[in-house]
């Protein structure tokens, strides 16, 4: 399928692994000019040189920490400079933090709430200009807990239910001006952080592999397994196309179907 991005331009913050990375390579693939976002400058170097060899297509890795906005400022202003547009924003940078309410602290929140909700604040409010301009669109990641959070789920549920109430206000704020705003809800993929999560198991369990340890997880999970980076990164880019042309205001769940709400 033609997504029709050929050409575009597009950020993805969190773009050096994981979801972003994966987004970030379908629309590469699919002929977009990509710039990755995230704080590890030699990590983005890595992957933008990856991705390109593989599309053949202009990438980009540019360092910059989402939670200051200094920073985020010129991180697009550089991007359009190179380019002279901006079409796709993807507000993906975050990590999963979970606790129980009595053991939580204010640092926790304060950490998690600023990187995920402040960060896609600040990215917005630089790129929207440029986004009205070309009649773009924004895609947020969230997950299913933010509609349906379970014990144990904050801040990461805290902050993605916020990430789904700007998803809803901006779509409608931003319409009027072409620019079509929807969020990926995801559920349990296969990410660097289970990867380190594996390394840690293995200490103690010498013979655990992470395909064991994928297998148990995927237990949880109607469809059995977990998913795939590339399973989120292809709806993400689909969701940045043509193809959704008169999809705004949407929360997708891509989560195997764990979450117990649409």
């Amino acid at each position: 399928m033609d997504l029709g991005v050929a050409g575009k331009v597009a950020i993805i913050t969190g773009g050096s692994d994981g979801i972003g990375r994966a987004a970030a390579e379908r629309l590469s693939a699919e002929g977009a000019l990509v710039a990755v976002v995230s704080r590890t400058q030699s990590d983005l170097d890595t992957a933008a040189a990856e991705i390109s060899a593989s599309t053949g297509n202009e990438v980009v890795g540019i360092a910059a920490d989402v939670k200051d906005e200094s920073a985020v400022e010129a991180m697009v202003k550089s991007v359009v400079e190179r380019w002279g547009r901006l079409d796709i924003l993807v507000n993906n940078a975050g990590t999963s933090s979970a606790s129980r309410f009595e053991d939580m602290t204010n640092e926790q929140v304060e950490e998690d709430f600023t990187l995920k909700v402040m960060g896609a604040i600040y990215c917005t409010r630089h790129a929207l200009p440029h986004l009205k301009a070309t009649q773009g669109v924004i895609c947020n990641t969230t997950t299913p807990g933010g509609k349906a959070p379970g014990p144990g789920s904050q801040p990461t549920a805290l902050s993605r239910a916020s990430g789904i109430s700007l998803t809803k206000t901006w779509s409608k704020e931003f319409a009027a001006d072409g620019v079509r705003v929807n969020t990926v809800c995801v559920g349990l993929l296969k990410s660097r952080q289970h990867r380190l999560r594996w390394e840690k198991a293995k200490e103690k369990n010498p013979d655990l592999t992470l395909e064991d340890m994928y297998e148990r997880m995927g237990q949880t999970v109607p469809m059995l397994r977990v998913g795939e980076a590339s399973e989120a990164g292809d709806v993400i880019a689909f969701m940045c196309s043509a193809g959704a042309s008169y999809v705004t205001g949407s929360a997708i769940n891509v989560d195997g179907g764990v979450a117990p709400v649409v």
